[in-house]
């Protein structure tokens, strides 16, 4: 069984409720036909205008019967959302201001009730009031702008400020990762995290291998270097992220910094770095920055010949995903069932 077919059995198990915002995109609107079918959900909820959404829907030959739609200009949560919004915004607006920070335009209550109608900002508050477990959202929004709704109102899983992703790799040898399949992280979000934020990283990479292979995440903090062999800043910085996680006792092991071939290769990690407590066991590759993430899995996705789902995001308190603004109706039906398998 392939890891999407994985991860839509665990889903269709757990029956979470999934709303997806963009309502009046055709592969959402087709997708969440095929969720339902396929039973992957105790609930699909496309937002929009039912005239909007019919409409698509005729065009698209897609059945809506079973699908709930929400308009949030109509709905009776409205105001309930707007307030719940409006607290979290001010309280955040004064915890700024007592830091000696300026707030240039204070959210007033009119101004909350009128941004919560925004469909990425509606499906979040969604899932922040349990009234959804996931969503899923980038067909035809940006990346950034899934992440700024996921900030604002999910936030993060406590102790953690940085939002990131991982990929799945399967389908490799056997020999490497867990069963041949391995976590990697950050791919898609953080161009060149600071120390802190590779510390968050590498935890959230951590959780992920527990959710998406369903083993005890180790971890290995790349570099061009191993141990101090090398000097400079990008080393530095692995380094001191290495300390931070140290101290911050995170319960999962990890070993840094290390060359790729030294996290492993046991024969490798015996000559660059002797008694380190990975040796033989990454399932989790952490990258120093995304470029060399990018290109990493791309690399091992064709070379490789592996598989490469994702990018998945992490990191959040509860499970959002973004989408690729390409991405097909699989594609789309696909990350909806791991997002939903990732839902508690």
């Amino acid at each position: 069984m392939d890891f999407v077919q994985n991860m839509k059995v665990k889903a269709a198990s757990m029956q979470k409720k999934l709303v997806l915002p963009e309502g009046t995109e055709p592969r959402t609107v087709k997708a969440a036909r095929i969720l339902v079918d396929e039973n992957l959900a105790a609930s699909v909820t496309l937002i929009g205008r039912q005239s909007e959404i019919d409409a698509i829907a005729a065009g698209e030959g897609v059945d809506l019967t079973g699908i709930e739609i929400v308009n949030p200009e109509l709905s009776p949560n409205r105001d309930r959302y707007a307030q719940s919004y409006y607290e979290m915004v001010h309280a955040r607006e004064e915890a700024k201001k007592a830091k000696g920070g300026a707030v240039l335009e204070p959210v007033t209550p009119e101004k909350a009730g009128m941004e919560i109608t925004g469909a990425l900002r509606w499906g979040a508050m969604m899932v922040h009031l349990g009234d959804a477990d996931a969503s899923v959202a980038g067909a035809e929004n940006t990346t950034g702008d899934v992440l700024r709704a996921g900030l604002a109102i999910i936030g993060m899983v406590p102790g953690l400020k940085t939002a990131s992703s991982c990929f799945v790799m399967t389908g490799l040898d056997p020999a490497w990762g867990y069963n041949g399949s391995l976590i990697f992280s950050d791919c898609a979000v953080v161009p060149d995290p600071t120390a802190e934020q590779l510390a968050d990283i590498a935890q959230s990479a951590a959780l992920s291998c527990r959710e998406f292979l369903g083993c005890d995440p180790v971890a290995a903090l790349l570099s061009f270097s191993t141990k101090g062999s090398a000097k400079h800043d990008n080393v530095a910085k692995v380094q001191k992220a290495v300390e931070i996680l140290k101290s911050r006792n995170p319960g999962f092991l990890f070993d840094g910094e290390l060359q790729a071939d030294a996290a492993l290769v046991p024969s490798v990690t015996d000559k660059k770095a002797p008694g380190s407590p990975v040796r033989g066991n990454v399932n989790t590759l952490v990258f120093p920055d995304l470029g060399s993430g990018n290109i990493g899995y791309k690399l091992v996705q064709r070379l490789g010949n592996a598989g490469a789902f994702g990018p998945f995001l992490q990191g959040f308190a509860k499970p959002i995903s973004d989408l690729s603004r390409g991405a097909s109706v699989e594609d789309i039906v696909a990350t909806a069932a791991v997002t939903l398998a990732r839902a508690k």
